[in-house]
């Protein structure tokens, strides 16, 4: 016909229209559709990676609370502010116009992980650790005794720790666990006031520590002073801080000076400042600054806790019964044997800082129950195409956050290779979020955006400036839901 002849020969009035055509087909069949579940250190390393090496890839990152950055928010120190801007970077990636935020959304009841994996090219789980594990000991149910994490979570404002109450009562405290968040707990207790005031530590945890009568914190340890997870910046944090003075026995680092000369050199500078605190006479400003203290802290090794004492009224925590053990082995390896001497302290609140385990999300992920994490092959999990981890729950609960970082850059590249290689089929159009929005709108749930998680950041912010902090954390959802409801 004449129109058909007449758009033949024209069909370079088409070609710039149908050219583009296909090349918008082509990218949207080639864009894979990645979700992330957690929005901790290792949910938004993945994404950055993922987003920073395939120009194509779509990440939505999924969080059970309403507001972001997990750990960095809520299991960071309060007066170590300078270990949080890595929230600055975390938000630029937020801030890609490829990358999506939904906050308030709970996997594995909201939305299952299958659904996801029927949603997304690619799931990968970057939830941290869930269980708040004590210590699997008599006695470990009487008031006084908590989790670090659940006390820490309690000073940082993580909603699920908002009620709890701790009892602050006692003159002693102990905290079982040598790493730095022991030190991180321990310096949270003996802090002065004005001190934490300057932070961001929540309005009701500052007020019940005002009101504490903690002088004397002791970190007790199953192994020895080689063996200590903290870092020599928390050791030098702890033996400076203002109105409080170490206890550490000399005898505990006898024989030390000959054996550290071949161990690496980050461990050697640490166990000479343990000595030196130990065993050398203090400085003039020193001596003097520690005469004057009115609270101590101190290090206790060889000792695995065995049983919570009760007090007379059967209900409170009044010590702690210790086993006394030797090592076996040396260095990193040395293992901790008890003697069969028995050992107690008196002391009325004890936190248990000994580790955290990850818990599975649902039936339908393999998981290792014993040691806490999904078993994978740089990240690829096992016997599951398509599904990957990365941070804790692929590692377990160790590293700092450089470590987590190198982690998820790892995991995120298996699933760069796994595109590369056609492991993973783009060839199958997955509908991402789309899909999952028709999921969650059918339960009832409302997923919260980063530009509403903003709004509650600047609320925050505003709360802080008018009481001298950083920022005043909102530690209710339902306040941070009905505040970017308005």
């Amino acid at each position: 016909t004449l129109g058909t002849s007449l758009m033949f020969s024209c069909w370079w009035l088409f070609f710039p229209w149908y050219t583009c055509f296909s090349r918008l087909l082509s990218t949207a069949a080639l864009a894979p559709q990645i979700c992330v579940v957690g929005s901790g250190p290792a949910g938004f390393y993945t994404a950055q990676h993922l987003l920073k090496h395939h120009r194509l890839a779509r990440v939505d990152i999924y969080e059970k609370l309403p507001v972001p950055f997990g750990l960095v928010r809520f299991g960071v120190a309060p007066d170590h502010p300078e270990v949080k801007n890595v929230i600055n970077t975390f938000t630029q990636t937020a801030h890609s116009d490829r990358c999506a935020y939904y906050g308030n959304v709970t996997i594995g009841k909201d939305v299952m992980v299958k659904e996801l994996q029927r949603a997304y090219h690619a799931v990968v789980l970057s939830y941290g650790a869930e269980d708040n594990r004590i210590l699997g000991i008599p006695g470990e149910n009487l008031s006084g005794v908590y989790s670090a994490r659940a006390f820490v979570g309690w000073y940082n404002g993580l909603p699920e720790n908002r009620d709890l109450k701790p009892d602050l009562s006692s003159e002693t405290a102990v905290v079982l666990g040598q790493g730095n968040v022991a030190l991180d707990v321990a310096r949270v207790l003996l802090s002065p006031l004005d001190i934490l005031r300057k932070t961001d530590i929540t309005e009701g945890s500052l007020a019940a520590i005002a009101c504490s009568k903690v002088k004397r914190v002791w970190l007790v340890g199953r192994r020895g002073p080689l063996q200590v997870a903290f870092t020599i910046k928390e050791l030098r944090e702890m033996i400076n801080l203002p109105g409080t003075r170490p206890l550490l026995d000399p005898a505990d680092f006898t024989g030390l000076g000959d054996v550290i000369k071949d161990i690496p050199r980050p461990r050697k500078r640490l166990t000479e400042l343990m000595i030196k605190s130990a065993r050398e006479k203090p400085g003039e400003k020193e001596a003097a600054l520690w005469a004057s203290a009115t609270k101590e802290w101190g290090l206790k090794f060889q000792r695995s806790p065995l049983e919570v004492l009760p007090a007379t009224d059967g209900k409170q925590a009044r010590g702690i019964r210790m086993a006394v053990t030797r090592l076996e082995g040396s260095g990193e390896s040395a293992r901790a044997v008890p003697t069969g001497e028995v050992e107690e302290l008196e002391c009325g609140l004890i936190l248990s800082s000994i580790g955290y385990r990850s818990l599975p999300l649902d039936s339908s992920i393999p998981f290792d129950p014993k040691l806490g994490i999904i078993p994978n092959s740089l990240g690829r999990v096992q016997g599951a195409p398509g599904l990957y981890c990365s941070g804790w729950v692929k590692r377990g609960p160790t590293g700092v956050i450089i470590t987590t970082m190198n982690d998820s850059f790892d995991t995120a590249q298996s699933v760069l290779e796994d595109l590369q290689t056609g492991v993973l089929n783009l060839s199958n159009s997955k509908e991402g979020f789309k899909s999952v929005r028709s999921i969650l709108h059918s339960r009832g749930v409302h997923p919260v955006t980063f530009s509403d998680w903003e709004k509650i950041d600047a609320a925050e912010v505003a709360r802080g400036k008018l009481a001298g902090k950083p920022r005043e954390k909102i530690v209710d959802p339902q306040e941070m839901l009905q505040l970017i409801s308005h």
